[in-house]
C-alpha cells in the first residue's frame, strides 16, 4: 500500500487526505496546532457558551464545492443553516441594498435598467455555475471542458471591478456587487479585480450563504471523521520544520504558504522553485474582533437584522478608496468591514440571549496598529448604540492572526494576493501547479490553483495529481 503524509490540516489538507485515502493510500495528517481544520475552527473566544469562528465564517464556496459535495459529510454530522436573507449593504440614508439567493428577489428591489442588468450578468453565471466550476476550480493551463460557460464568466472577470460597475446606474446595485467584490482583498480599480465578485455572486445565487451549524469547525470535524471511515489518522501538536522530522512516505502534501514549503525542504527544493516559493506575494489583511453582544445588533435598516452578512462599507466610491488605501500600505479611516451574525441562522451559537459577533477590517499587510475602533465606528454609524450591548471583545490583528495560523502571513487569510497575475497563475508558472519539484512532494494549500476559500478544490486538485503520478486510481 501507498503512504501519505499532509502536512496541515485546513481544508486543503484535509481535501488531498480524503482523495488520497479513497484510493487506498494510508494516510496520515500533521497539524502543529493542538486543534484540527486550520481555517475552520470554532472556540468560545469571548464569553463561555458563545461559539465564534477563527476564521472563515460564511461558506458559499464552501457549499458550491463539488469535492465537498460528494463527500458524505451530512452523515457525520455537517447541516447547513441559511439566514433569511444572505448579505445586506446599508446606506447612510438609512436605505439598504440585500443580496438573496433568488436572483428574481435581488433585481426587484433595483429599478429599471439596472433590474435587467443584474439579470444579465449572474442569470447565465448562476445557471451554468455548475458547469462553469469544472473549470474555475481547475489550474489555468487545462483543456476548457466548458468553454463557451468559461468564455463568458473570463469577459467579466478580467475588468476592474469599477469598470464592470458601470453596468449599474443605481448606488444600490453598483455598491452590492463592489462589497463582494472587495472580498478579492486587492485594489478594485485593477485588472482582474471583478473575478472574485463574480464568482462569489453567482455561487450564491445558485447554492446561498450557508453557515454550518455549531460554528465552521464543523466543517472540519466532517472532514477529519470521514478521512478516519476512510483509514486515514490524525495527530497534533507536530509543528514541522525540516523533512528530517516526517516519516518516510510516497506522497508529502503541504497545505501551507510557498515559503514555509520552502523552509522545510531546503536544498532538496530544485532553485527556480525555491525562488518562486520565496517571491510568492502575499496580500493585504484583516482584522478581526469577535464580539459578545447583548441582544442584537440595533441596525438601522432593519434587513440588516435578517441578514447573515453585512458589508458595512458605505457607498462604492468609499469602497474604492479604502481598498486603494489599503493596497497602499495605508489604514483608511473608514475601512471595509465585514459583520457575520451567524447565531441567526444558527441559534446554537448563542447562550441566553449573548449573540457572538464576528467582524473583520480589511488593513495594510502587517499591520501593527489597533483597528478596533475604526471597526465599531463603522458598524455604530449603521447601527446607533451598538457599543453599549457589549459584553466583550475579542481581537486578532494581522500579527495574532499569523501566529494563531502561520499560513496567514502577515496576517493575508486569503495565503497570497490575488492581483491579475497570481489570479491566473499561482503559486508558479507550471504545467503542474502543485508539484514542488521534489518527486512525490506536493503543494495544496490556498497558495494553489483555484486559491483562497474552504471548498477544499486545491487539496482535492494537487491529490490527483499525486495519484497520476503514481499511477493510482
Amino acid at each position: 500500500m501507498s503512504t501519505a503524509v499532509v502536512v496541515g490540516s485546513g481544508p486543503n489538507g484535509l481535501a488531498a487526505a480524503i482523495t488520497l485515502a479513497e484510493q487506498g493510500v494510508g494516510v496520515t495528517v500533521v497539524e502543529a496546532a493542538d486543534t484540527l481544520g486550520g481555517g475552520t475552527r470554532t472556540s468560545e473566544l469571548t464569553l463561555p457558551g458563545l461559539l465564534h469562528d477563527d476564521c472563515s465564517a460564511i461558506h458559499t464556496m464552501t457549499a458550491a464545492s463539488p469535492f465537498i459535495q460528494r463527500q458524505p459529510l451530512a452523515e457525520h454530522g455537517l447541516v447547513w443553516r441559511y439566514p433569511e436573507i444572505d448579505m445586506a449593504h446599508p446606506f447612510d440614508d438609512g436605505g439598504a441594498a440585500v443580496l438573496h439567493t433568488s436572483i428574481g428577489d435581488t433585481a426587484a428591489q433595483f429599478a429599471g435598467r439596472d433590474q435587467r442588468a443584474w439579470r444579465a450578468v449572474f442569470g447565465p453565471l448562476a445557471r451554468n455555475f455548475d458547469a462553469l466550476r469544472e473549470d474555475v476550480f481547475r489550474p489555468i493551463l487545462h483543456v476548457p471542458r466548458h468553454p463557451l460557460a468559461l468564455g463568458s464568466f473570463g469577459a467579466g472577470a478580467l475588468l476592474p471591478a469599477t469598470a464592470l460597475a458601470r453596468l449599474w446606474r443605481t448606488e444600490q446595485a453598483r455598491a452590492l456587487f463592489m462589497g463582494v467584490a472587495a472580498h478579492v482583498y486587492y485594489p478594485l480599480t485593477r485588472p482582474a479585480s471583478s473575478s472574485v465578485g463574480l464568482m462569489i455572486t453567482a455561487a450564491g445565487h445558485r447554492y446561498g450563504w450557508p453557515v454550518a451549524e455549531g460554528g465552521s469547525g464543523a466543517i472540519a470535524k466532517a472532514l477529519v471523521a470521514r478521512l478516519r471511515q476512510l483509514g486515514g489518522t490524525t495527530e497534533t501538536g507536530i509543528r514541522v520544520r525540516a523533512l528530517s522530522e516526517l516519516p518516510r512516505a510516497d506522497i508529502v502534501m503541504f497545505d501551507l504558504a510557498p515559503g514555509a514549503v520552502a523552509d522545510i525542504t531546503g536544498d532538496r527544493l530544485p532553485t527556480r522553485v525555491a525562488r518562486a516559493y520565496r517571491r510568492y506575494r502575499h496580500g493585504a489583511a484583516a482584522y478581526k474582533i469577535d464580539i459578545a453582544l447583548e441582544g442584537d445588533i440595533p441596525w438601522t435598516n432593519p434587513d440588516c437584522a435578517r441578514a447573515g452578512t453585512v458589508h458595512v462599507a458605505g457607498s462604492t466610491a468609499e469602497i474604492v478608496a479604502a481598498e486603494r488605501e489599503v493596497g497602499a500600505g495605508r489604514m483608511p479611516t473608514r475601512p471595509f468591514v465585514l459583520v457575520c451574525q451567524q447565531y441567526l441562522a444558527d441559534p446554537s451559537r448563542s447562550e441566553g440571549g449573548r449573540n457572538p459577533i464576528w467582524a473583520y477590517a480589511h488593513v495594510p499587510h502587517g499591520y501593527r496598529g489597533d483597528a478596533t475602533e475604526a471597526i465599531l465606528d463603522q458598524i455604530e454609524r449603521f447601527a446607533p448604540g451598538v457599543r453599549a450591548r457589549i459584553l466583550a471583545i475579542h481581537r486578532r490583528g494581522p500579527v495574532a492572526l499569523a501566529e494563531h495560523n502561520p499560513n496567514y502571513v502577515g496576517g493575508d487569510i486569503a495565503t497570497g494576493r490575488n492581483d491579475p497575475w497570481q489570479i491566473l497563475i499561482r503559486p508558479r508558472p507550471a504545467v503542474d501547479p502543485y508539484a514542488t519539484g521534489i518527486p512525490g512532494m506536493y503543494l495544496c494549500s490556498a497558495a494553489s490553483p483555484p486559491g483562497v476559500g474552504a471548498h477544499g478544490m486545491c487539496g482535492f486538485n494537487a491529490a490527483r495529481s499525486a495519484l497520476h503520478d503514481l499511477r493510482i486510481g
